[in-house]
């Protein structure tokens, strides 16, 4: 079997409302959809998490027609260079580009044994994978520590979701307390209350902000600072776990922080490389899950991914029930009683809605990529941090 093309769709994924981070507006997201077709017929579906390496994309997918796709490591050798020195330029477009075609040539793998991804991984430790509801203060939506609070129960009631992830993110210290405050009051003792702030805080704001919420038991806190180095400052004011999108093991290890690390399986190069770094991440006691905001292929590769690693015992990141619309047939995932059931077809077990697919490409065409620097207040200028 060889690589007949490798064809990359940019498309977006608009949010029913812009929610507030600490950049500005985040109005959804943009991705590339990856297929990889073999001269057998099969076609193996990627995800890049963002549109800046399509080129970089098509460029590889020139380079491995021909190839067996079911040899990844010689398809990497072909595309990738030193990953010493990629890491060493701080140029990781390369391994994002990698990261998505490599998700689609272990979509194939799965489709010529058969079998789901994750029996290809090793099998199952868990069917039911758990995502956390996402809250925030959204233009047009809940702007008032009252409003989020309201939304969360609204979560529960109608989707038995207790599980809770959110950015409180206006540059407010206090309107961030009296959100906190609210959410525990409406939810009670035991529903999980996680917050993602994306570095927005200084370290005397986040210093104060942590000793007013750390008695309404936060799960956790994702980049409440801009550094590991300013996290080890807060770890010796508060007992709340930390969270960063940032993939640094070894300096985490180092230096103590964070607890959690959070981040997409293209990013790391793709299944193959997220494998041994959730293992890395085992083997020094991190912990990791993956992060929101995807079109549909991605998320499939986190569910299979998510069942078949033992050490993804927390909920990953959603923004589904805020997504209008994603690319793949009977999308986009929704939890029920925080689960999404991992898809048991072949492969990553899901099927592209081409019509879908058109849509959000023509979206992408007609727009342009989505905007999250855009600040209303500030139109033409980029934020600076910290906000506080």
């Amino acid at each position: 079997m060889k690589i007949r093309s490798v064809k990359a769709t940019p498309v977006n994924i608009p949010l029913e409302k812009p929610l507030w981070w600490t950049g500005g507006h985040y109005p959804g997201t943009s991705k590339v959809i990856v297929e990889v077709e073999t001269d057998q017929g099969l076609v193996g579906l990627g995800e890049a998490p963002s549109v800046d390496v399509l080129a970089t994309i098509l460029a590889m997918g020139e380079r491995l027609v021909g190839q067996d796709p079911l040899d990844i490591a010689n398809c990497e050798s072909l595309t990738v260079p030193p990953w010493q020195i990629v890491q060493n330029t701080d140029d990781s477009s390369v391994v994002k580009a990698f990261g998505a075609i490599e998700i689609a040539l272990w979509d194939i793998r799965g489709k010529v044994a058969k079998e789901p991804l994750y029996k290809v991984l090793g099998g199952a430790v868990r069917k039911q994978i758990t995502f956390t509801e996402y809250f925030g203060f959204r233009e047009g939506g809940e702007m008032s520590p009252e409003a989020v609070a309201d939304y969360c129960v609204h979560m529960r009631e109608l989707h038995g979701s207790t599980m809770f992830e959110g950015k409180l993110i206006l540059g407010d210290p206090v309107l961030e307390i009296e959100t906190v405050k609210a959410l525990r009051s409406a939810l009670g003792p035991r529903d999980m209350i996680r917050l993602d702030s994306n570095m927005q805080w200084s370290l005397p704001t986040a210093i104060r902000i942590l000793r007013e919420i750390e008695p309404f038991d936060i799960r956790n806190y994702e980049d409440p600072v801009a550094t590991f180095e300013e996290m080890e400052v807060l770890r010796r004011h508060s007992a709340i776990p930390f969270s960063t999108h940032v993939p640094d093991l070894r300096r985490a290890v180092r230096i103590g922080v964070p607890d959690f690390i959070v981040t997409n399986f293209a990013v790391l190069g793709g299944i193959s490389r997220a494998v041994r770094f959730i293992g890395a991440c085992e083997t020094m006691g991190v912990g990791f899950w993956c992060y929101s905001g995807d079109a549909g292929v991605a998320t499939a590769a986190y569910l299979h991914m998510s069942a078949a690693m033992p050490w993804i015992t927390e909920p990953s990141q959603s923004l589904f029930r805020w997504q209008i619309g994603d690319v793949i047939q009977g999308g986009p995932f929704r939890q029920t009683n925080n689960v999404v059931t991992v898809p048991e077809g072949h492969g990553l077990g899901v099927v592209l809605d081409r019509g879908a697919l058109a849509t959000w490409h023509a979206h992408f065409i007609d727009n342009g990529p989505l905007d999250h620097f855009f600040d209303p207040a500030r139109a033409g200028r980029f934020r600076r941090l910290p906000l506080a």
